[in-house]
């Protein structure tokens, strides 16, 4: 689904990606791993195109995407969700996820001024959208509670809800279960799973490794911004470059 060839994003005299090659497989659980300072979210950053590589290119089912806008790309199918979910607390849940669906929408300002059908009918399709992604992640008790009153595990939810308005096709998980509990990680899980069996490919960077080697199907190894091994969940726990960069012994199997 998508291509990864030599990617290399530079800082100055910094490379923090360092041609990078790979592939995101479609309808599986791929994962992104790696100590602090690996060059994981500005891996992410660049194949949502948030940053432009220094060198290397990005294919999207079958189309490069390398020099294209955030908002082009995300129109293509590909969803992004960030370490910390920042929402407009003040506004309700509901009206929170209604700003993903408008990616899909076509009104502009002459259909404001005149309230017009299509900007009617795109409301109601938009509301529409908003509802059935609470539903997907078991939120719809929370639709017209302030964003600001829930848990930081309902936010984690309503961040997938929102890029799961947008219809995407390929999701990016920033850290998704950062900073909630066991239990809470495990339901987390799940919903990844669910939005996988609906046919949607999903993409995480995640540092709970008992998460990772139970829920993803293919696992990248990034440190100081080089890919130092890739594979399943398996080769990735007995491989020694990946067990003295990151996993340490503990996560090694016997």
């Amino acid at each position: 689904m998508l291509k990864i060839d030599h990617l290399t994003k530079r800082f100055g005299g910094l490379a923090a990606v360092n041609d990078v090659s790979t592939v995101i497989e479609e309808g599986r659980i791929n994962a992104i791993i790696g100590p602090n300072g690996a060059g994981k979210t500005t891996f992410f950053n660049l194949i949502s195109c948030v940053h432009k590589p220094t060198s290397g290119t990005i294919t999207f089912d079958g189309r490069d995407v390398t020099s294209l806008r955030t908002d082009q790309v995300a129109r293509l199918g590909v969803a992004r969700t960030f370490q910390t979910t920042t929402l407009f607390d003040r506004s309700t849940v509901l009206d929170n996820l209604i700003v993903g669906h408008r990616l899909r929408t076509h009104s502009g300002l002459w259909d404001v001024l005149r309230g017009s059908s299509r900007l009617r009918e795109e409301e109601r399709v938009c509301r529409e959208k908003a509802r059935e992604a609470l539903d997907f992640v078991g939120l719809s008790r929370v639709a017209h509670r302030l964003a600001g009153d829930i848990t930081q595990e309902e936010r984690k939810r309503v961040a997938f809800a929102l890029a799961l308005s947008t219809d995407p096709r390929l999701m990016l998980l920033d850290e998704p279960a950062g900073g909630v509990n066991p239990e809470e990680t495990e339901g987390l899980a799940e919903l990844i799973r669910k939005i996988v069996r609906h046919g949607i490919t999903v993409a995480l960077i995640e540092h709970k490794m008992n998460m990772i080697m139970s829920l993803a199907d293919k696992i990248l190894v990034l440190s100081y911004g080089e890919k130092i091994a890739e594979g399943t969940p398996e080769e990735i726990r007995r491989n020694p470059a990946v067990i003295d960069a990151y996993l340490g012994s503990e996560h090694a199997e016997v």
